[in-house]
């Protein structure tokens, strides 16, 4: 410390350093941090063409589903009926008796 300078000068320049590094630090600690995040996002979100391939494979999963369902369904129907017609089939010849 300097004995010529008033103790609140000296306060103020060593305040004002402190704030100049922190300002330096904060800064440097933002651009490291849109580095990382620049390098994660290129990572993590897919290109423009892999995008298209995903679009197609959402697809592709999309109409497989619907023909599993579809089959399932027919599946259903088809016995649904079949009992109907061995039910009915029953009926009628308890009918007849």
């Amino acid at each position: 410390m300097d004995d010529d300078k008033p103790i609140t000068e000296q306060a103020m320049d060593t305040i004002t350093a402190a704030v100049e590094a922190t300002k330096d630090a904060a800064v440097t600690a933002v651009k490291k941090v849109r580095k990382v995040a620049k390098k994660v996002t290129k990572k993590v979100a897919p290109k423009k063409a892999s995008k298209k391939k995903a679009k197609k494979a959402a697809k592709k999963t999309s109409k497989k589903a619907a023909k599993k369902s579809s089959k399932k369904a027919a599946k259903k129907t088809a016995k649904k009926a079949t009992k109907k017609a061995a039910k009915s089939k029953k009926k009628a010849r308890k009918a007849k008796r």
